[in-house]
């Protein structure tokens, strides 16, 4: 496991090793040997900061080792000190843009359901609802389309909202609370929206309403339930509907309409989504349309099948890409005449602005082809990396970075590979 502090051997290998250190070089030498002590384990290297901060309470590195103790806590579930040093940190850095520690604290605090807690974790809630929103505007990032950048915004709104939603009815108003984890299921449908609505909804008497949430959590495709979740889900469909009906005697017709709404909904949600992002859902490469870089049109890759395809993914920040790309054009050459090979050329940048003066520049006229993507789908975790499809057009051979002295005939090899068999 790698510790959340190890800028503890750079900060602090400043300690010179001399006869007589200053108190703060002593209390960073200590630092340094407590956390070499550790050997990688998190529980001790938690017991080593704890020991530290009590031994120097005045640290000026206070701050960082807090950070590291609230980052380790949350590795471990250690929910004490998720609780102890996330509050620390945040309240320290009110302009945390750490999303994971503020969700981590924030359902932390709501492990206690009464009012003062829940007045705490509202304020946390919203400041995570508001950090979540702000993302709205960027461009999809790492790999992203524009449409799943959406849909994790979404996802992330959505699990403020129910936060939101959990704290405001702690705080003691239930029909809010119904309101916004309502808020949150429209935001992106998802299993703890459904029961998060259901909770309060039953708190309000309304358990008709409750049911088919319950049933909605059921029944939702959702990663992020599990199957101690869905049990749960189990449970509330019987009180709730026992209570309305006195037995479970159509309870099975209300879990299977609960299946068709869901399987309808996440068909329309998917078709509204294309409308924005053609690639929104698409799984397999042969489903991806990718958009030419100078807004002329698209090119399906399913149009593709039966050749082999190369794809170049590069950037202009990216200066290997550079020594790269006429490399590549040499290769071209030597298949100009086969007429079952194609190279595509896709830029990875997240500014899409930056692109087009940068080809006027370098000179780079053939297609040139956004991500859209994906680059997320093939997991392009390095720039630049090629990636050659076979005739069926499945994975034949990946290349992230290169040798020059080899690059040209290691790729031709590649291609030849892929090519479809006479």
């Amino acid at each position: 496991m790698r510790l959340p502090v190890l800028f503890l051997a750079a900060v602090f290998a400043a300690a010179a090793q001399t006869p007589e250190l200053s108190p703060a070089e002593t209390e960073k030498a200590d630092l340094s040997r407590a956390v070499n002590d550790a050997a990688g384990s998190p529980t001790d290297f938690i017991r080593a900061l704890e020991k530290h901060l009590a031994k120097y309470p005045q640290s000026a590195d206070r701050a960082q080792i807090e950070k590291a103790l609230a980052k380790t806590a949350m590795e471990q579930n250690d929910r004490a000190r998720i609780l102890l040093y996330g509050q620390r940190v945040l309240s320290a850095e009110p302009k945390s843009t750490d999303l994971q520690l503020i969700d981590r604290v924030t359902r932390t605090i709501l492990d206690s359901d009464d009012a003062e807690s829940g007045r705490k974790a509202l304020v946390l809630a919203k400041r995570y609802e508001g950090l979540v929103e702000s993302m709205r505007s960027r461009s999809g990032e790492g790999h992203m389309s524009a449409g799943q950048w959406d849909e994790e915004v979404n996802k992330g709104k959505a699990r403020a909202l129910v936060l939101e939603a959990r704290a405001t009815g702690n705080a003691g108003n239930p029909e809010e609370a119904a309101k916004l984890a309502k808020s949150a299921w429209e935001s992106q449908p998802n299993a703890e929206a459904a029961r998060e609505m259901g909770r309060w909804l039953t708190k309000l008497g309304r358990d008709a309403e409750a049911a088919e949430c319950y049933a909605n959590a059921f029944t939702i495709e959702d990663g992020r339930s599990t199957e101690a979740d869905r049990a749960k889900d189990r449970e509330h469909l019987h009180e709730v509907f026992t209570k309305l009906h006195g037995s479970e005697q159509g309870l099975g017709d209300l879990i299977l309409r609960a299946y068709d709404r869901m399987a309808a909904m996440k068909k329309e949600r998917l078709a509204q989504g294309r409308l924005k992002d053609p690639n929104m859902g698409a799984t397999e490469l042969g489903e991806f349309t990718i958009p030419n870089v100078d807004g002329t049109g698209s090119l399906s890759l399913a149009s593709l099948k039966g050749k082999a395809v190369v794809m170049d993914f590069w950037a202009t920040w990216c200066g290997p890409c550079r020594v790269q790309h006429p490399m590549i054009e040499n290769v071209k050459k030597r298949f100009e005449k086969a007429g079952n090979v194609v190279f595509l050329s896709v830029d990875s940048d997240e500014d899409h602005a930056a692109v087009a003066p940068f080809l006027k520049e370098m000179k780079w006229e053939h297609p040139v082809y956004f991500d859209a993507g994906l680059g997320s789908l093939l997991k392009i975790t390095a720039i630049p990396t090629i990636v050659i499809l076979d005739s069926e057009g499945k994975l034949s051979s990946r290349m992230a970075g290169f040798l020059p002295e080899r690059f040209e005939d290691m790729l031709a090899q590649r291609i030849e590979e892929a090519q479809p068999k006479q």
